[in-house]
């Protein structure tokens, strides 16, 4: 009789078929979790771009500052030159510095599903792009 301890082959096939599975109902909630995460820090980070903007027309005078003069000033984190939780962040200002719109841009679909911007209503808007945002909600102020 061979008396030899340890696992036989077809154990350890249904061992990993159970990883398999597990994995296959894990990863996606797992990814989608992160994509919720990403959505919700840009626009945590678009509400902090906003109250730079408000902190910075009192020292200037009323105008709007780009985000270089926020990461001067130190009202931001330089973080926001660069890709930030999944996001890119964009300003547009007008030519009189009285006007600006900022822009949260996922970086790719596996980061964030939809687009955000903010202007100086101060109201956290999904893009007007309908590609990139919920169904009937492009251009809509997010509900939180």
């Amino acid at each position: 009789m061979n008396k030899e301890k340890g696992f036989s082959l077809l154990e350890l096939l249904i061992v990993v078929a159970i990883i398999l599975i597990i994995a296959t109902i894990a990863i996606p909630s797992l990814l989608r979790s992160r994509q919720v995460a990403h959505e919700t820090s840009a626009v945590a980070s678009l509400k902090t771009l906003n109250t730079a903007q408000i902190t910075y027309t009192t020292t200037s005078g009323g105008t709007y500052g780009t985000m270089t003069e926020l990461i001067n000033q130190g009202l931001v984190d330089s973080r926001f030159n660069s890709t930030m939780s999944g996001y890119n962040y964009t300003f547009s200002l007008a030519v009189n510095l009285r006007d600006f719109t900022v822009y949260a841009t996922a970086a790719s679909s596996i980061e964030g599903r939809y687009d955000y911007s903010t202007a100086p209503d101060y109201v956290i808007r999904y893009t007007t792009v309908t590609s990139r945002a919920p169904t009937g909600q492009a251009g809509q102020p997010v509900q939180q």
